[in-house]
């Protein structure tokens, strides 16, 4: 089981409920081992399972939420 961990940076988020809303959407969905979305900074770190998910698959689920991602 290879491990990825990745940042990404998210834009349009307005407030800190953004970012817990986006942590736990992510954290709720299979192949994330870990999530940590950082307001301020605008990034999301982003730790998972290369079998079960994609980087595209994450800036899928982070678009879905009405939020720009990509790849630091």
């Amino acid at each position: 089981m290879a491990l990825i961990k990745e940042t990404f940076n998210i834009e349009g988020m307005h407030c800190g409920a953004c970012s817990t809303g986006i942590q736990m959407y992510l954290s709720n969905t299979d192949g994330i081992k870990s999530v940590s979305v950082d307001y301020n900074s605008k990034k999301a770190e982003v730790e998972y399972e290369e079998e079960k998910i994609k980087e595209a698959d994450i800036i899928k689920n982070i678009e879905e939420l009405g939020f720009k991602a990509a790849p630091v």
